[in-house]
């Protein structure tokens, strides 16, 4: 390619700049299954080098999944969502003594709270500095309002997210859905599979991964 041909293009030099790892992987079918739950951190470990470290090489930057909610694998862990039609998650790091006020707002938006579950993790597998700011990591099960459908209820959820962020100031919401869930933390990409048992669990399926390197 000539010069002239270059200069004709979109492509600059001077525009590029280091950014994010980000990758997907996707069934086709639509169908949820736990292959791709583990394509997923396959591409997350693929993307190391888009990550970055501060003063302790062992904690990341931040690492993390998108994924739909596995509901055969969260009924199966939580007794109370067994009898449940439909559920939304939220995923919460902090907010200890503030349960009380979380569940506030989300009653306070029609939602019913269903139950509370500690989320299984493994601080060995982070650095250092991580576990000395690393939260209490839970998640709350919702359902949903009297006469809402899936797509009220997810825009109720929205809602909800909002009001448990003012309510709880102690509280950060990694995701609030009946659709999709985010496994996450200031890990490398090689740590996350190890610090949340869940992601190894064969019942833990999606038909998508969407993952990040920060």
């Amino acid at each position: 390619m000539s010069t002239n041909d270059r200069q004709r293009t979109l492509y600059r030099s001077e525009y590029e700049h280091d950014a994010c790892g980000v990758g997907m992987v996707a069934n086709l079918s639509g169908e949820a299954d736990h292959a791709i739950v583990a394509h997923g951190l396959t591409i997350l470990k693929r993307l190391m080098h888009r990550g970055a470290t501060g003063n302790d090489p062992e904690t990341g930057d931040g690492a993390g999944l998108l994924l739909r909610i596995p509901h055969a694998f969260f009924r199966k862990a939580v007794p109370a969502l067994r009898g449940a039609d439909a559920f939304g998650v939220a995923m919460i790091f902090g907010g200890e003594g503030e349960e009380a006020a979380i569940e506030a707002a989300a009653r306070g938006e029609g939602c019913e709270v269903l139950a509370w579950r500690d989320v299984p993790t493994d601080p060995s597998a982070i650095g250092t500095d991580a576990r000395k700011v690393m939260p209490r990591i839970r998640q709350l099960f919702l359902a949903a309002p009297a006469g809402a459908d899936d797509a009220a209820f997810e825009r109720k959820l929205l809602v909800v997210r909002r009001q448990i962020e003012r309510a709880a100031p102690g509280a950060y919401v990694c995701s609030c859905s009946s659709r999709t869930v985010v496994y996450k933390g200031l890990l490398l990409a090689t740590q996350i599979e190890r610090f949340y048992p869940d992601l190894s669990d064969p019942d833990f399926a999606s038909p998508f991964a969407i993952v990040h390197q920060r």
